[in-house]
Formats: structure tokens, C-alpha cells, sequence
């Protein structure tokens, strides 16, 4: 049942608890009753709106491969989280050290990101890819 739950607000999170003790064949103070205790174990850490890039100013998507010295993960690296156009970071296994999720307004507005990385101590090379169409994206599934 909670996977259930988990699904539909994964898919629309606006559903109120009427409409998902509809789907889910529940009453409405189950279903709150169950996302409480969902949002205490830690499975729901927020409820937010997916927004549309370009309808917001930033049609650019790309990811970021980034390689530093040693650990690489200062605090000077990952002081870059209060950029709003950095979406996700992500340290990783592999050819490279740490991937970046950015979403911008232009080309310019990429290279005055990767200029600001370039400028944390340990940077050796950034390599980007920017996004033509996305098809899927989404959070985990249940």
C-alpha cells in the first residue's frame, strides 16, 4: 500500500488525501496517517513542483564531469550549491570525480558556471555535456 501511495505522489503530489484514499481505497485520515509516518521514515523528504526550464528563463540543461585533486570534495566545491542554477551534484565512481546537474540561460551563463569552478582550489578539468531533448526524468521508482 505504501508503495502505492509512494507512486501516485510521485506522479502528482497536489493529490489530496481525499483523492489519493480514492485510488488507494482508503479513508483521507489514513492516507494522512500514512504519509506521516512515510515523511518520519525518511522515503518522503519533501514535496516539491517540477518546473519547465525554459518556461522559467533557463533552457539550457547540462551535466558537468568535473576532476580534481585527491578527495575533491571541499567545502569550497560544494559551497557551489547555493548557485540556484545548480541542480544536483553528485560524487561518483568512475572516470571522474564529481558530476553536476545544471540548468541556465545561455551558453554564456554555462561558462560563467565553469569559470566559478575552475576557480575552487584542487579543479583540474571539467568536461560538459549540454542536453538536446530530455524523454524521461524522473525521481526513484517504487
Amino acid at each position: 500500500m505504501d508503495r502505492k501511495l509512494l507512486g501516485l505522489l510521485a506522479e502528482d503530489a497536489t493529490l489530496s488525501y481525499k483523492e489519493l484514499g480514492e485510488q488507494l481505497h482508503l479513508s483521507a485520515p489514513a492516507v494522512h496517517e500514512r504519509v506521516k509516518k512515510l515523511k518520519k521514515a525518511g522515503a518522503i523528504t519533501g514535496t516539491v513542483a517540477r518546473l519547465d526550464g525554459a518556461a522559467v528563463g533557463r533552457p539550457l540543461c547540462a551535466f558537468i564531469h568535473m576532476d580534481t585533486e585527491g578527495w575533491g570534495k571541499s567545502p569550497e566545491l560544494l559551497s557551489i550549491q547555493e548557485d540556484s542554477r545548480i541542480e544536483e551534484i553528485h560524487a561518483v565512481a568512475g572516470d571522474t570525480c564529481v558530476i553536476l546537474k545544471v540548468r541556465c540561460e545561455s551558453t554564456k551563463a554555462l561558462e560563467d558556471i565553469l569559470h566559478r569552478l575552475y576557480q575552487v582550489p584542487g579543479m583540474i578539468r571539467t568536461q560538459s555535456y549540454i542536453v538536446l531533448n530530455t524523454y524521461l526524468e524522473r525521481g526513484p521508482g517504487v
